[in-house]
């Protein structure tokens, strides 16, 4: 969430981000509504004090007069002091609406597009930056796609789990179960050694944590709702249980950089269900990914980007997997984000890229809405910055491993990967 200081001091700034991001000139005009209910705020702060102040002072001077033995004078005075307390009782309500009114429009506004970001309109104008150099897997005419290798070797069963649960939920049987405990242990170590603390966090959070990170208001239709005894959100990615465990926070500059990593099913309801673009684990309701989270400090943050992009990529090297790189435009760019970069997998049978990562940098936006701060060499108290990335979502990784090192007996597994699934072929 965008801060009202943020959006006066730089409104050309951010009216130039929000266009980018193809707002038109009527939805602009909520930038000014934003404005003009901070100044209601304001002015209604100030009366409010004026109000409390008068309280004060009416308060010593009915103390002084009932020494004096004044009291009718006293009681007077404690009759306009009452009033006043009605009127304050008024623009305190008043006060409350007014700043509800405005989270409520700031809760609308996205985040500003790094310069970085190219503009666009969909997925068909982001950028690639870096691209598989190498020789793509060939495969043999014959070759399957995944859901038919799964089916062969039965590894992963699609109608039973649409029998248990419905589309979108599969169900891992023997060396696919194995293989993808394997992918689980081997990110978790992967990133352990590269400082992060393994985090095991909550599958469902409250609209609190939720709406921390930007999902709510955003994403409220893509995510799963349990409603008894209190409103809670089936994760869609352990960013939200793990960015929150430092909301309301203020971090010491020393903890700088804070690095956590943590395995959860994900949960997501957009999933289709039908086409090959949502067939076999290309797109499902319930998942399993890895994810990486960093708070830092806002002059490292971009830095910081780099590095995590740097971690997924040796992760895709050691799986064997052709992948390139995207520069998100804006028009792809989420709600919260400020630059993205999005990791694809080539998948060999199917001949097509599969997006398996996206790595991000999301300034302010998120530590604003969470009030996650740290004091600056100054003593002033700051908002940190937060990052979060897919390392990795495991269903189009199995995906591409099953396509890209099919044989014409079996699976191969990558030589990185062999000591955690404790056997070298699918067969």
């Amino acid at each position: 969430m965008l801060t009202t200081n943020f959006i006066r001091s730089n409104i050309e700034l951010v009216k130039e981000g929000l266009k980018k991001r193809n707002f038109s000139d009527d939805n602009l005009s909520v930038l000014q509504q934003i404005i003009d209910l901070d100044d209601q705020r304001k002015s209604q702060q100030t009366k409010l004090d004026e109000q409390l102040a008068e309280i004060n002072k009416i308060s010593g001077q009915i103390g002084q007069l009932y020494k004096e033995g004044k009291r009718e004078e006293a009681d007077e005075l404690k009759k306009k002091v009452a009033e006043i307390k009605g009127i304050s009782k008024g623009l305190e309500d008043q006060a409350k609406q007014i700043k509800l009114d405005l989270e409520n429009l700031l809760l609308t506004v996205p985040n500003v597009p790094n310069k970085l970001v190219p503009a666009g309109n969909s997925d068909e104008d982001n950028e690639v930056i870096q691209a598989w150099d190498d020789e793509m897997p060939n495969l043999s005419a014959d070759a399957l796609p995944h859901w038919e290798i799964t089916e062969k070797y039965d590894i992963i069963d699609f109608k039973l789990g649409a029998q248990l649960t419905g589309a979108g939920f599969p169900v891992y049987k023997g060396k696919g179960a194995k293989l993808q405990r394997a992918l689980i242990n081997f990110f978790l170590a992967e990133a352990e050694s590269a400082g992060y603390q393994e985090i095991m966090p909550p599958i469902m959070v409250n609209a609190t944590t939720a709406r921390g990170t930007g999902a709510l208001p955003d994403k409220e239709g893509q995510m799963y709702v349990i409603e008894e005894e209190q409103k809670l959100y089936l994760i869609p990615t352990a960013e939200l249980p793990v960015t929150n465990v430092y909301a309301g926070k203020i971090i010491k500059d020393k903890e700088f950089p804070i690095k956590m990593t943590a395995y959860t099913p994900c949960f997501r309801r957009e999933a289709g269900s039908y086409g090959s673009d949502v067939k076999g684990l290309n797109r499902l309701h319930q998942f399993d990914k890895v994810e990486i989270v960093q708070i830092t400090h806002p002059d490292k943050s971009y830095e910081t980007l780099d590095k995590m992009m740097l971690h997924v990529e040796g992760l895709l090297k050691k799986l064997e997997l052709p992948y390139r790189i995207l520069r998100l435009c804006s028009g792809d760019l989420s709600f919260h984000s400020a630059l993205t970069y999005d990791f694809e997998v080539f998948s060999a049978a199917q001949k097509k890229w599969l997006e398996v990562s996206s790595v991000s940098n999301f300034e302010t936006f998120q530590s604003n809405r969470m009030k996650m701060r740290f004091k600056d060499e100054n003593g002033k108290t700051q908002l940190v910055h937060t990052l979060n990335g897919s390392a990795l979502a495991l269903p189009r990784i199995v995906a591409a491993l099953l396509e890209n090192h099919q044989t014409a007996d079996g699976v191969n597994i990558p030589e990185a990967l062999r000591s955690y699934t404790g056997f070298d072929k699918i067969d």
